[in-house]
């Protein structure tokens, strides 16, 4: 392998950076992460308080593992800022100048709008800063209305100003969320059963590529949004996401099987066992205990 086309960066010890890509884990060690000198703490009180004084500043938050509870050495930084609707641009190039000058910026990627969410979002990687440190900016304008705020879906988050009180709980309505709910349902059940095929198609004609592709996106993912319905209604879109701490265990542990195929004769086993689970979970969704979950405090 050659080192120096698989590091991104120019890091302390390289042949032992990429041996660890090398095993496609990435789980480095913690003397890994704790061998950079920018800590999550200087960054995030650096910019709080560089944008703190800018007057079409309105409020900054973080939100993401460290609301969950579960921020650590491989968590990166969700970060949130609500301005003036016509000062977004103002606002990023107030943040990007202070972390170039303060800490120099390494990779930038700015999400080419209109984003999905409808607001301005971009990734940063800083110099001498773990690669896992990251940082997720969003920058939504003061008039929008989802700012991510719905704490039964994305918890508290760690407020670092809020001049005018915008930080604050937005409560879903559990009626409408409910008929939501079953609606994507019903759109499950249908999508499922006619699309389920395309796995089964490339594995006839022998294009095993193509026929995982489609398990995955077919099969086994509605599998799993299903799932979340049934056990933690909130997060039903939220995929893959938080699955180790959002189903229970046994649950996890039989999706593992799903997703570690070694072949198309096993890929053809695998995706008739997600087709029965599938028609168990939904058919075993009661709607009064829908009901009763999502209304649960």
């Amino acid at each position: 392998m050659n080192c120096q086309k698989t590091c991104a960066t120019d890091i302390p010890s390289p042949l032992s950076m990429c041996h660890t890509i090398h095993t496609f884990g990435y789980k480095l060690k913690r003397s890994f992460v704790s061998q950079y000198k920018v800590t999550r703490k200087e960054i995030i009180e650096t910019l709080t308080a560089a944008l703190r004084p800018l007057k079409y500043a309105y409020a900054f938050w973080e939100s993401g593992s460290v609301s969950f509870n579960r921020m650590d050495q491989y968590s990166d930084i969700d970060l949130y800022m609500v301005t003036e609707d016509e000062r977004v641009e103002d606002a990023f190039s107030s943040m990007e100048q202070n972390l170039a000058d303060t800490f120099g910026i390494e990779l930038k990627y700015r999400l080419p709008e209109p984003t999905w969410h409808g607001h301005s979002q971009v990734f940063y990687r800083l110099q001498n800063t773990s690669p896992f440190l990251f940082l997720d900016i969003v920058v939504m304008k003061k008039s929008s209305q989802d700012k991510f705020l719905q704490y039964r879906i994305h918890q508290k988050p760690i407020i670092y100003f809020d001049k005018t009180g915008l930080v604050k709980d937005h409560p879903i309505d559990a009626g409408l969320f409910f008929k939501k709910l079953l609606s994507r349902l019903e759109t499950l059940k249908v999508t499922f059963d006619l699309f389920g095929v395309m796995t089964l198609k490339e594995l006839n004609r022998g294009n095993d590529i193509e026929a995982f592709s489609y398990y995955l996106a077919y099969t086994y993912r509605p599998l799993v949004e299903a799932l979340r319905i049934k056990y933690c209604p909130y997060h039903y879109n939220f995929h893959n996401s938080y699955i180790y701490y959002d189903l229970p265990d046994e649950t996890v542990k039989r999706l593992h099987e799903l997703n570690f195929v070694a072949n198309a004769e096993e890929l053809r086993k695998r995706r008739s066992q997600a087709e029965v689970w599938f028609w168990e979970v939904v058919n075993s969704i009661d709607p009064d205990d829908l009901r009763r979950n999502i209304q649960k405090k």
